[in-house]
């Protein structure tokens, strides 16, 4: 009977331990980044695999920079991920309305929180990555292009991590401001009347150095939303700066794949696992 029921009790505890966890983003208010704070409900959610294999990735579901599309963009892909042994965390960001540095400083938030609680995530704090869909396309390219490495001496152990991210993994992403952008995006991030400083800026194909993490993109030539062009120009902005990449074309699919199924949506995923584990960023 006591064997019986301490079998019960382990199964009972993997279970729960696979139930995802949901924590809050930040600890009282949030930066703007113009110096002041606000109240926010941006929030982490902790997917562990059963078998984890190191690896993280951030998830950024995308939405036009208006909403979230978090359960096929965000948790479904936490699902994929766990099956592969990599840990998802999806990241539901605030909506900037206009200000424009609010999402980046919530990507640059939860990459920091994953590494500073690698140890108890069962994470390598060296195999951080981040992942996004259309918008959240782009706020994955900011957050490869636009980073720091912490700052050692502050009191809160997250604020001290790097918030570079290892590498990314990006699908149907919007990229450019420029003339070729999507305009909802555009608007809702930037205003309605952007300059061209804010245009450039947020570009990421202007922003790509030398230092700019390892990339993997995947998106439809027959996208009319967000045409394939977006991730050409970040991929060329890569090949020339020698960053290590790699960009899946696909023939067919549009603006989501499809509706996130079909051979088009399990072909990026399949070609992104095995770029991922020939960077070595997956075993």
């Amino acid at each position: 009977m006591r064997s019986i029921l301490a079998s019960l009790v382990a199964l009972f505890s993997v279970a729960a331990a696979a139930e995802p966890q949901v924590f809050p983003l930040w600890p009282d208010q949030a930066p703007i980044g113009d110096g002041t704070f606000e109240k926010t409900d941006a929030k982490l959610t902790l997917h562990r695999p059963e078998k984890p294999n190191g690896t993280a990735l951030v998830i950024c579901p995308g939405g036009g920079y208006g909403t979230l599309v978090k359960d096929p963009e965000g948790h479904g892909i936490a699902k994929w991920l766990n099956a592969q042994g990599i840990t998802g965390v999806v990241l539901e960001y605030r909506l900037p309305n206009g200000r424009s540095k609010v999402p980046l400083l919530d990507a640059q938030r939860a990459l920091r929180t994953v590494r500073a609680n690698a140890k108890d995530w069962g994470c390598d704090p060296r195999k951080v990555g981040i992942i996004g869909f259309s918008a959240g396309g782009h706020l994955a390219a900011t957050a490869v292009t636009r980073f720091d490495e912490g700052d050692r001496t502050a009191k809160d152990a997250i604020d001290r991590q790097s918030c570079r991210p290892d590498f990314a993994v990006l699908v149907y992403p919007v990229i450019t401001m420029g003339e070729t952008t999507h305009g909802g995006s555009r608007n809702n991030l930037l205003g309605a009347s952007p300059t061209e400083e804010a245009i450039t800026y947020y570009s990421a194909e202007k922003q790509v150095t030398a230092k700019t993490s390892p990339t993997f993109l995947a998106h439809a030539v027959d996208d009319q939303l967000v045409p394939v062009s977006h991730s050409k120009s970040f991929y060329a902005a890569l090949k020339e700066k020698r960053v290590e990449c790699e960009l899946l074309e696909l023939p067919s699919g549009g603006h989501g794949l499809n509706g996130y199924q079909g051979p088009m949506w399990d072909k990026w995923q399949a070609e992104s696992l095995k770029w991922m584990k020939a960077q070595k960023f997956v075993r």
